[in-house]
């Protein structure tokens, strides 16, 4: 994805429960690999303000790209409204999004669902997205990246590998 003069950029939002692990690992690895894309990162359920875990810093750092200096933010209308993407990484924030904003549910979707289903170009972001109905598609187990969350330095480092790899399919079609 390149950067068009004159043309807005991509606003992507990543996320998770509590902004600590899952969309922070997603947000760094997008802001790294995609010039341009504006990126946030929000959870659904967060203790404001509070800094990544030292797994998360070290998972990132795993992936050879830097690590952002962030502190937990919920996701907020303003954000939400804004953005052109939500990429969730499990099945409850997209039912959240459903629930607290639906405006936003069209297009808001799991990694996972959107590296299977999302067509590849030409053609805008939101003339792909439409025709997924996003909002309204059954949510399946298969859709979600587990949280490490309580898990070794191991699990945040195969965490943030899965994003990474599933990142790298998804993208060349934003």
């Amino acid at each position: 994805m390149g950067s068009v003069p004159g043309m807005p950029s991509l606003h992507v939002v990543t996320l998770c429960t509590g902004n600590a692990a899952r969309s922070v690992m997603a947000g760094a690895i997008l802001r790294e690999h995609v010039p341009g894309l504006v990126v946030s990162t929000s959870g659904t359920h967060v203790i404001e303000g509070m800094p990544m875990s030292w797994r998360t810093r070290d998972a990132i750092a795993s992936l050879d790209i830097p690590v952002p200096d962030h502190r937990s933010r919920q996701a907020t209308v303003a954000e939400l409204d804004r953005a052109d993407l939500v990429i969730a990484l499990a099945r409850e924030h997209v039912l959240w999004m459903r629930r607290v904003h639906p405006k936003a549910a069209s297009h808001t979707g799991t990694l996972k669902r959107l590296v299977r289903d999302l067509p590849e170009g030409p053609g805008p972001l939101w003339d792909r997205l439409a025709p997924m109905r996003l909002h309204e598609v059954q949510l399946e187990p298969w859709e979600d990246v587990d949280d490490p969350a309580g898990g070794d330095l191991d699990v945040f480092v195969a965490c943030a590998r899965e994003i990474a790899d599933l990142l790298h399919e998804l993208i060349p079609r934003l």
